[in-house]
């Protein structure tokens, strides 16, 4: 079952690296961060990492590289100093607005053909896995980690 799931996310990725990649000189973590900070219109990085699943170092460097090609903005909190709010700049925008759409065709031919019941119980599934992988004990030590560990 896990081969599977790794093979259901190279195939979902698939579009992205066909389409998107070589013709907009962007890498997936950042097309996941520019995709991110679009729907949400301002947010930080930690945040962003929490809602992808992304470790916070990949997060930091596509925000890094996505700066320096002017599609993002990043400004520092007046209010706490270490956080960093990300919004996207107008070419960072124009972007999103252009991949946005095959983000869209991607869910709709993956699901379309699913019923309303296999969607909500998938959707129930992947809550479930989700949930069990961001499991912490009470030191905020991940349980996923701890019990996935070699011996």
């Amino acid at each position: 079952m896990l081969h599977r799931l790794l093979k259901l996310h190279n195939r979902l990725m698939a579009p992205f690296s066909t389409h998107l990649a070589h013709r907009y000189r962007i890498s997936l973590n950042e097309f996941r961060l520019l995709m991110m900070v679009g729907s949400l219109g301002r947010t930080a990085s930690h945040e962003v990492a929490e809602l992808t699943g992304v470790n916070p170092m990949s997060i930091s460097r596509a925000v890094a590289t996505l700066k320096r090609h002017g599609r993002l903005v990043v400004e520092t909190d007046a209010t706490n100093r270490r956080r960093k709010w990300l919004s996207l700049s107008k070419e960072g925008k124009r972007l999103y607005q252009l991949m946005l759409p095959q983000g869209e065709k991607v869910a709709h031919y993956l699901f379309g053909k699913l019923e309303q019941d296999e969607l909500a119980g998938f959707e129930s599934i992947v809550d479930k896995l989700l949930e069990r992988l961001d499991a912490e004990d009470e030191d905020g030590t991940s349980r996923f980690l701890n019990r996935t560990r070699l011996a």
